[in-house]
Protein backbone atom coordinates (compact mmCIF):
# COMPACT_ATOMS: atom_id res chain seq x y z
CA UNK A 1 0.00 0.00 0.00
CA UNK A 2 1.71 3.49 -1.02
CA UNK A 3 1.33 6.48 0.80
CA UNK A 4 -1.63 7.98 -0.87
CA UNK A 5 -3.67 5.14 -0.30
CA UNK A 6 -2.73 5.30 3.39
CA UNK A 7 -3.77 8.74 3.32
CA UNK A 8 -7.36 7.70 2.52
CA UNK A 9 -7.60 4.80 4.72
CA UNK A 10 -6.74 7.21 7.36
CA UNK A 11 -9.32 10.26 6.52
CA UNK A 12 -12.28 7.79 5.84
CA UNK A 13 -11.08 6.26 9.59
CA UNK A 14 -11.28 9.84 10.95
CA UNK A 15 -14.58 10.43 9.69
CA UNK A 16 -16.39 7.38 10.73
CA UNK A 17 -15.01 8.18 14.60
CA UNK A 18 -16.11 11.54 14.21
CA UNK A 19 -19.47 10.64 12.98
CA UNK A 20 -20.02 7.83 15.71
CA UNK A 21 -18.76 10.53 18.51
CA UNK A 22 -21.30 12.70 17.11
CA UNK A 23 -24.32 10.36 17.19
CA UNK A 24 -23.58 9.60 20.71
CA UNK A 25 -23.16 12.91 22.33
CA UNK A 26 -26.30 13.89 20.44
CA UNK A 27 -28.41 10.78 21.75
CA UNK A 28 -27.29 10.91 25.11
CA UNK A 29 -28.71 14.19 26.11
CA UNK A 30 -32.18 13.71 24.36
CA UNK A 31 -32.12 10.60 26.12
CA UNK A 32 -31.66 12.27 29.80
CA UNK A 33 -33.83 14.99 29.29
CA UNK A 34 -36.40 12.50 27.97
CA UNK A 35 -36.44 10.55 30.89
CA UNK A 36 -36.07 13.03 33.00
CA UNK A 37 -39.01 14.56 31.60
CA UNK A 38 -41.29 11.47 31.45
CA UNK A 39 -40.85 10.83 34.93
CA UNK A 40 -42.04 14.08 36.34
CA UNK A 41 -44.72 14.78 33.53
CA UNK A 42 -46.97 10.93 34.44
CA UNK A 43 -48.85 10.50 36.98
CA UNK A 44 -50.55 7.86 38.42
CA UNK A 45 -54.54 8.40 39.20
CA UNK A 46 -54.95 7.00 42.57
CA UNK A 47 -58.40 8.59 43.01
CA UNK A 48 -60.14 6.65 40.78
CA UNK A 49 -63.15 4.37 41.57
CA UNK A 50 -61.58 1.15 40.19
CA UNK A 51 -58.40 -0.13 37.92
CA UNK A 52 -55.31 2.51 37.17
CA UNK A 53 -55.29 5.45 35.32
CA UNK A 54 -52.07 7.09 33.74
CA UNK A 55 -52.27 10.65 32.45
CA UNK A 56 -49.21 12.38 31.96
CA UNK A 57 -47.85 14.75 28.97
CA UNK A 58 -45.10 14.25 26.35
CA UNK A 59 -43.89 17.71 25.95
CA UNK A 60 -46.47 19.26 24.00
CA UNK A 61 -48.19 15.92 23.63
CA UNK A 62 -50.71 14.99 26.48
CA UNK A 63 -52.00 11.35 27.19
CA UNK A 64 -54.47 9.38 29.15
CA UNK A 65 -54.60 5.66 29.56
CA UNK A 66 -57.17 4.08 30.96
CA UNK A 67 -57.26 0.32 31.82
CA UNK A 68 -60.42 -0.31 33.67
CA UNK A 69 -62.53 -3.26 32.22
CA UNK A 70 -65.98 -1.30 32.34
CA UNK A 71 -69.02 -2.34 30.71
CA UNK A 72 -69.29 0.32 28.34
CA UNK A 73 -65.56 -0.77 27.05
CA UNK A 74 -66.48 -4.39 26.28
CA UNK A 75 -69.58 -3.54 24.62
CA UNK A 76 -67.81 -1.34 22.10
CA UNK A 77 -64.93 -3.75 21.37
CA UNK A 78 -67.76 -7.08 20.88
CA UNK A 79 -69.17 -4.41 18.25
CA UNK A 80 -66.08 -3.57 16.44
CA UNK A 81 -65.57 -7.47 16.41
CA UNK A 82 -69.01 -7.89 15.23
CA UNK A 83 -68.73 -5.60 12.30
CA UNK A 84 -65.37 -6.89 11.27
CA UNK A 85 -67.22 -10.41 11.30
CA UNK A 86 -70.24 -8.82 8.83
CA UNK A 87 -67.86 -7.54 6.70
CA UNK A 88 -66.10 -10.61 6.63
CA UNK A 89 -68.60 -12.89 5.60
CA UNK A 90 -70.08 -10.27 3.49
CA UNK A 91 -69.09 -12.13 0.16
CA UNK A 92 -70.86 -15.11 1.26
CA UNK A 93 -73.89 -13.85 2.34
CA UNK A 94 -74.19 -12.10 -0.50
CA UNK A 95 -73.81 -15.26 -2.98
CA UNK A 96 -75.37 -17.39 -0.33
CA UNK A 97 -78.92 -15.93 1.07
CA UNK A 98 -79.86 -13.91 -2.14
CA UNK A 99 -80.65 -14.34 -5.63
CA UNK A 100 -77.04 -13.97 -6.96
CA UNK A 101 -76.45 -17.41 -7.09
CA UNK A 102 -79.33 -18.13 -9.60
CA UNK A 103 -78.39 -14.81 -12.09
CA UNK A 104 -74.98 -15.58 -12.31
CA UNK A 105 -75.60 -19.54 -13.35
CA UNK A 106 -77.90 -18.82 -15.79
CA UNK A 107 -76.07 -15.98 -17.37
CA UNK A 108 -73.17 -18.67 -17.77
CA UNK A 109 -75.60 -21.16 -19.12
CA UNK A 110 -76.52 -18.07 -22.06
CA UNK A 111 -72.66 -17.63 -22.65
CA UNK A 112 -71.72 -21.24 -23.18
CA UNK A 113 -75.03 -22.17 -25.11
CA UNK A 114 -73.74 -19.06 -27.13
CA UNK A 115 -70.47 -20.61 -27.62
CA UNK A 116 -68.59 -17.57 -27.64
CA UNK A 117 -66.19 -18.45 -24.97
CA UNK A 118 -65.14 -15.50 -22.69
CA UNK A 119 -67.46 -13.29 -24.48
CA UNK A 120 -69.54 -11.18 -22.59
CA UNK A 121 -66.07 -11.38 -19.98
CA UNK A 122 -66.54 -12.81 -16.13
CA UNK A 123 -66.61 -9.13 -15.02
CA UNK A 124 -69.86 -8.09 -17.08
CA UNK A 125 -71.86 -11.08 -16.05
CA UNK A 126 -70.78 -10.66 -12.44
CA UNK A 127 -71.36 -6.97 -12.52
CA UNK A 128 -75.29 -7.94 -14.12
CA UNK A 129 -75.84 -10.62 -11.44
CA UNK A 130 -74.91 -8.20 -8.45
CA UNK A 131 -77.42 -4.95 -10.29
CA UNK A 132 -79.70 -7.67 -10.58
CA UNK A 133 -79.86 -9.18 -7.35
CA UNK A 134 -79.75 -5.13 -5.79
CA UNK A 135 -82.92 -4.96 -7.65
CA UNK A 136 -84.34 -8.09 -6.48
CA UNK A 137 -83.62 -7.65 -3.58
CA UNK A 138 -84.50 -4.17 -2.65
CA UNK A 139 -87.84 -5.02 -1.15
CA UNK A 140 -86.14 -7.01 1.52
CA UNK A 141 -82.92 -4.29 1.73
CA UNK A 142 -85.78 -1.69 3.14
CA UNK A 143 -87.84 -4.06 5.61
CA UNK A 144 -83.88 -4.84 7.13
CA UNK A 145 -83.38 -0.99 7.32
CA UNK A 146 -86.70 0.06 8.81
CA UNK A 147 -86.75 -2.93 10.77
CA UNK A 148 -83.69 -3.63 12.60
CA UNK A 149 -80.34 -0.69 11.20
CA UNK A 150 -82.83 2.41 12.39
CA UNK A 151 -84.22 1.22 15.30
CA UNK A 152 -80.78 -0.05 16.57
CA UNK A 153 -79.09 3.09 15.80
CA UNK A 154 -81.70 4.87 17.29
CA UNK A 155 -81.16 2.48 20.44
CA UNK A 156 -84.45 1.74 20.46
CA UNK A 157 -83.95 -2.31 20.36
CA UNK A 158 -80.78 -4.46 21.24
CA UNK A 159 -78.73 -6.41 19.14
CA UNK A 160 -80.19 -9.66 19.45
CA UNK A 161 -83.47 -7.74 18.81
CA UNK A 162 -82.18 -6.20 15.84
CA UNK A 163 -80.38 -9.38 14.54
CA UNK A 164 -83.83 -11.52 14.74
CA UNK A 165 -85.72 -8.20 12.87
CA UNK A 166 -83.05 -8.51 9.96
CA UNK A 167 -83.51 -12.09 9.98
CA UNK A 168 -86.89 -12.25 9.27
CA UNK A 169 -87.27 -10.81 5.56
CA UNK A 170 -84.62 -12.74 4.56
CA UNK A 171 -86.12 -16.04 6.16
CA UNK A 172 -89.08 -14.91 4.33
CA UNK A 173 -87.78 -14.87 0.79
CA UNK A 174 -85.50 -17.88 1.38
CA UNK A 175 -88.34 -19.89 2.39
CA UNK A 176 -90.60 -18.59 -0.54
CA UNK A 177 -87.88 -19.91 -2.96
CA UNK A 178 -86.82 -23.12 -1.27
CA UNK A 179 -88.09 -26.24 -2.48
CA UNK A 180 -90.06 -28.16 0.52
CA UNK A 181 -87.83 -31.42 -0.27
CA UNK A 182 -84.88 -29.93 0.38
CA UNK A 183 -85.79 -28.14 3.54
CA UNK A 184 -87.32 -32.09 4.53
CA UNK A 185 -83.36 -33.27 3.43
CA UNK A 186 -81.39 -31.11 5.93
CA UNK A 187 -84.01 -30.92 8.60
CA UNK A 188 -83.44 -35.35 8.66
CA UNK A 189 -80.09 -34.85 8.51
CA UNK A 190 -80.05 -32.39 11.16
CA UNK A 191 -82.45 -34.80 13.07
CA UNK A 192 -84.76 -32.16 14.24
CA UNK A 193 -87.82 -34.08 15.05
CA UNK A 194 -90.79 -31.31 15.65
CA UNK A 195 -91.17 -28.39 12.91
CA UNK A 196 -94.64 -26.83 13.16
CA UNK A 197 -93.77 -23.48 11.52
CA UNK A 198 -91.31 -22.27 9.15
CA UNK A 199 -90.20 -20.17 11.90
CA UNK A 200 -88.97 -23.21 13.78
CA UNK A 201 -86.48 -23.88 11.42
CA UNK A 202 -82.94 -22.82 11.93
CA UNK A 203 -80.85 -20.70 9.64
CA UNK A 204 -77.81 -23.51 9.54
CA UNK A 205 -80.60 -25.61 7.80
CA UNK A 206 -82.55 -22.76 5.73
CA UNK A 207 -79.84 -21.22 4.17
CA UNK A 208 -77.99 -25.04 2.31
CA UNK A 209 -81.84 -26.28 1.57
CA UNK A 210 -81.83 -22.55 -0.58
CA UNK A 211 -78.57 -23.07 -2.27
CA UNK A 212 -79.70 -26.38 -3.10
CA UNK A 213 -82.88 -25.06 -4.26
CA UNK A 214 -81.36 -22.09 -6.60
CA UNK A 215 -78.72 -24.27 -7.81
CA UNK A 216 -81.69 -26.52 -9.55
CA UNK A 217 -83.88 -24.10 -10.32
CA UNK A 218 -80.64 -22.20 -12.06
CA UNK A 219 -79.73 -25.72 -14.12
CA UNK A 220 -83.14 -26.01 -15.23
CA UNK A 221 -83.62 -22.52 -16.82
CA UNK A 222 -80.32 -22.78 -18.33
CA UNK A 223 -81.33 -26.31 -19.84
CA UNK A 224 -84.48 -24.79 -21.51
CA UNK A 225 -82.22 -22.24 -23.07
CA UNK A 226 -79.77 -24.69 -24.34
CA UNK A 227 -82.60 -26.34 -26.52
CA UNK A 228 -82.97 -24.47 -29.27
CA UNK A 229 -79.13 -23.25 -29.67
CA UNK A 230 -78.94 -27.14 -29.87
CA UNK A 231 -80.74 -27.53 -32.89
CA UNK A 232 -79.00 -25.08 -34.65
CA UNK A 233 -75.95 -27.29 -33.80
CA UNK A 234 -77.51 -30.16 -35.17
CA UNK A 235 -78.99 -28.54 -38.29
CA UNK A 236 -75.34 -26.97 -39.39
CA UNK A 237 -73.65 -30.55 -38.38
CA UNK A 238 -76.30 -32.16 -40.58
CA UNK A 239 -75.81 -29.75 -43.37
CA UNK A 240 -72.46 -29.76 -43.38
CA UNK A 241 -71.66 -33.33 -43.81
CA UNK A 242 -74.66 -33.88 -46.22
CA UNK A 243 -72.17 -31.59 -48.06
CA UNK A 244 -68.74 -33.37 -47.75
CA UNK A 245 -67.27 -30.43 -45.38
CA UNK A 246 -66.32 -33.37 -42.91
CA UNK A 247 -62.96 -30.98 -41.89
CA UNK A 248 -65.02 -27.58 -41.08
CA UNK A 249 -65.58 -27.30 -38.12
CA UNK A 250 -69.64 -27.36 -36.91
CA UNK A 251 -69.21 -25.14 -33.87
CA UNK A 252 -67.85 -22.51 -36.07
CA UNK A 253 -70.56 -22.16 -38.87
CA UNK A 254 -73.01 -22.63 -36.04
CA UNK A 255 -71.90 -19.71 -33.73
CA UNK A 256 -73.10 -16.43 -36.46
CA UNK A 257 -76.86 -17.95 -36.95
CA UNK A 258 -76.72 -18.66 -32.76
CA UNK A 259 -75.60 -14.64 -32.65
CA UNK A 260 -78.22 -13.86 -35.33
CA UNK A 261 -81.07 -16.33 -33.31
CA UNK A 262 -80.35 -14.14 -29.84
CA UNK A 263 -80.36 -10.73 -31.24
CA UNK A 264 -83.19 -11.19 -33.09
CA UNK A 265 -85.13 -12.89 -30.12
CA UNK A 266 -83.89 -10.07 -28.21
CA UNK A 267 -82.04 -12.65 -25.70
CA UNK A 268 -80.90 -10.24 -22.99
CA UNK A 269 -84.55 -8.30 -22.34
CA UNK A 270 -86.07 -12.14 -22.82
CA UNK A 271 -83.77 -14.25 -20.67
CA UNK A 272 -83.22 -11.24 -17.89
CA UNK A 273 -86.87 -10.19 -17.48
CA UNK A 274 -87.76 -14.18 -17.68
CA UNK A 275 -84.87 -14.70 -14.63
CA UNK A 276 -85.90 -11.97 -12.70
CA UNK A 277 -89.75 -12.64 -13.11
CA UNK A 278 -88.58 -16.33 -11.40
CA UNK A 279 -88.26 -14.47 -8.11
CA UNK A 280 -92.22 -13.00 -8.03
Amino acid sequence: MNTYDRKRVSKKLLIIVVFMTMCVLTFFPVTVVSASTVEDTITTDDTADSGNNLSGALGPLEFSLNTDEDGESLSATLQILLVLTVITLAPSILIMVTSFTRILIVLHFVRSALGTQTTPPNQILIGLALFLSFFIMSPVITQINDNAIKPLSAGEITQEEAFKAGAAPIRTFMIEQTNTKDLRLFIDIAKITEVNTYDDIPLTVLIPSFIISELRTAFIIGFLIYIPFIVIDMVVASTLMSMGMMMLPPTMIAMPFKILLFIMADGWNLIVGEVVKTFY
